[in-house]
């Protein structure tokens, strides 16, 4: 069935029973290569007819898919919010109640998310290149993640763990900061997905002023 930039088929994410795998990308050929050309030359220099040729298709074989760029760059945007969105809720559930436990999980997730798909993460960068449609759409799965981590700093707020007095704002800096690993993680450096996620997790803590409750 061919996928459009208005209703692209959100793809199912590899299972979050355990929310600190996350197991290798499972594309179909074209959104392996698109998501290869995207990283490396950028949305608007990447073409379908570069994108068909690497996979080794025909364009029109390539439209049987995809009705057109834009379709291919909101599949691999959804694939990504999916992926992301469900290890978070899988964090939250196995953590309860507790906030400072609850957050702590919610920021580890995210940056194993960042440094393992760093790739795809890379691509919130490429949101500028959706149509208003799509990047409202895009911007609501961002937004629900975002709530997620400031109603965990609130119930912090209130349990007296964390002392910031703006969780908002909080809140986007730490998304923001974990964000830019997929800019600068390598996975041959010396830093490993787990070891990132403890600091940017003691990082995130200092940025809510916990109190150590």
């Amino acid at each position: 069935m061919r996928q459009t930039a208005d209703s692209a088929v959100t793809m199912t994410p590899a299972s979050a029973a355990n929310w600190r795998v996350y197991p290798p990308l499972t594309l179909s050929p074209i959104l392996t290569v698109a998501l290869t050309q995207f990283v490396e030359h950028g949305y608007d220099a990447t073409t379908v007819r570069t994108i068909a040729r690497e996979v080794g298709v025909t364009v029109p074989a390539l439209y049987y898919h995809f009705e057109n760029k834009q379709a291919i760059l909101v599949a691999l945007l959804d694939h990504a919010m999916a992926t992301v969105s469900s290890h978070v809720d899988a964090a939250i559930a196995e953590t309860g109640e507790a906030p400072v436990d609850r957050f702590a999980a919610i920021v580890e997730a995210v940056v194993l998310y960042m440094a393992y798909h760093r790739d795809l993460a890379f691509l919130d960068s490429e949101r500028r290149a959706l149509t208003p449609t799509n990047r409202a759409r895009y911007v609501a799965h961002r937004d629900r993640l975002e709530q997620k981590l400031r109603e965990t700093i609130e119930a912090g707020r209130r349990f007296g763990a964390f002392g910031t007095e703006d969780a908002a704002t909080c809140g986007r800096a730490i998304l923001s900061m974990c964000q830019g690993i997929a800019g600068w993680y390598r996975p041959d450096g010396p830093d490993t997905p787990e070891g990132t996620a403890a600091r940017y997790v003691r990082i995130a803590l200092a940025a809510v002023e916990h109190t150590g409750r």
